[in-house]
């Protein structure tokens, strides 16, 4: 039976929470999750990616006064807003996805297998330049697979939705990108993706998966599991929780997916964060199959306005996803605005819309008695969190906190 309650309804600090009945720390990790995501997976994704100029990891925050603040023991938070210069951790899996492509591609078209490393040089360029990746995008994803494509000698066409927003069209431009606005919502735009190219036999990169789509989902997640692992080796003690924001939710099953056949059933409890306005995963956990929502979505959190669950996501997070939550637009910005302007010593953080919800999860249950029961948290917990992009739309961001991100990168009061 789901355990579920919805507190404030009405109110900018409204939040659900859901238990996933079908989740438990002594589940184990499975031979079809492992096809999905594993460790030699990932030791290519890290000597790929590492490999990259302008490879760093990200730092691991620590923020004791925060904590304090909330009650807890600590609070990490990982901040992506730096990563290859586009602002946010998508780098790792739009991009990453097409060097897989690329040298599957190549390979057949020069007749031996084409290594990474050749492809991350460009060591043939004519082959590449006659291969167009695409997909649909809110935003961070696109801009990935467009630095890819630009990076790695290909072409590529971004399929956007009606509500991204101007900045960030003109932001996947910038990497040579042709960009496409679609009618209808982020869902649409991955139907139109795929449909548009199938006829043109271009490639789709995407960071959802669905019936028929499987493979190149995998190597997306598969990059977007770096970021945890840097994490994971940066913390001298494993966390009891991390709350993490769900889109499609391939970010949260690579971080998902890292935890548990790195600690098993010693893992940290995982929550899961929706935006309550595109609140899929909190439908599919209720029903306990992927179940989609309707409408525009039109959420402020743009990069996690998705519909419909991507299958392999689920395949993890059915079985590994402890709960979900559902938090308003409002909570995300008072997020963003607490980064931004720290107490106590802990330092100023530039956090995009689309990279609090885990946060601002964290926020409202320790606020809540039944949630923090619900969620064991307490005095001794140590909570992670993933600042998964910064000020990936400047102008928005300043519109929202108040300040602009230099200022707050340069500790303007």
């Amino acid at each position: 039976m789901t355990t579920e309650f919805t507190r404030g309804a009405g109110t900018d600090a409204a939040f659900t929470l859901c238990l996933n009945p079908l989740a438990g720390k002594d589940k184990p990790w499975t031979a079809e999750q492992d096809a999905i995501l594993s460790d030699a997976g990932l030791a290519l994704a890290r000597a790929t990616v590492s490999g990259w100029p302008g490879y760093a990891e990200t730092p691991l925050h620590a923020l004791p006064a925060l904590a304090a603040e909330l009650g807890i023991a600590a609070l990490s938070y990982k901040d992506e807003g730096a990563r290859f210069g586009l602002g946010s951790f998508k780098a790792l899996g739009g991009a990453y996805a097409v060097t897989r492509l690329l040298a599957k591609e190549l390979s057949k078209a020069v007749g031996r297998a084409v290594t990474m490393a050749e492809v991350t040089q460009v060591a043939f360029p004519e082959e590449a330049a006659k291969i167009t990746v695409c997909c649909a995008t809110d935003g961070n994803h696109g801009r990935s697979v467009a630095w890819g494509a630009r990076n790695f000698g290909c072409g590529c066409v971004i399929f956007i939705h009606a509500t991204v927003s101007e900045g960030r069209k003109t932001a996947i431009e910038a990497y040579g990108a042709e960009v496409r606005r679609c009618a209808g919502n982020y869902d649409d735009s991955v139907r139109e993706a795929q449909q548009t190219a199938t006829r043109e036999g271009w490639f789709v990169v995407s960071d959802t998966s669905y019936e028929g789509y499987m493979e190149i989902p995998k190597d997306v997640m598969q990059g977007y599991e770096v970021m945890a692992a840097e994490a994971f080796d940066a913390m001298a003690v494993p966390p009891t929780h991390i709350f993490l924001q769900t889109g499609v939710g391939g970010m949260a099953a690579a971080v998902t997916a890292q935890a548990v056949r790195r600690w098993g059933a010693a893992r940290p409890l995982v929550v899961l964060c929706d935006p309550d306005l595109s609140a899929c995963w909190l439908e599919t956990m209720r029903a306990g199959s992927p179940t989609p929502v309707e409408g525009d979505l039109d959420t402020l959190m743009a990069g996690l306005a998705c519909g419909e669950v991507s299958a392999l996501a689920w395949e993890i997070l059915r079985d590994h996803g402890d709960a979900v939550m559902a938090l308003t637009d409002a909570s995300a910005i008072a997020a963003m605005r607490r980064l931004a302007r720290p107490g106590g010593g802990d330092p100023a953080i530039v956090a995009g819309e689309s990279a609090v919800a885990g946060l601002a999860g964290l926020v409202a249950a320790m606020g809540d008695p039944e949630a923090r029961r619900l969620l064991s948290l307490g005095a001794d917990s140590r909570v992670l969190v993933f600042g998964t992009e910064g000020d990936t739309d400047p102008a928005l961001y300043e519109e929202l906190v108040g300040r602009s991100a230099e200022a707050v990168r340069g500790g303007a009061a």
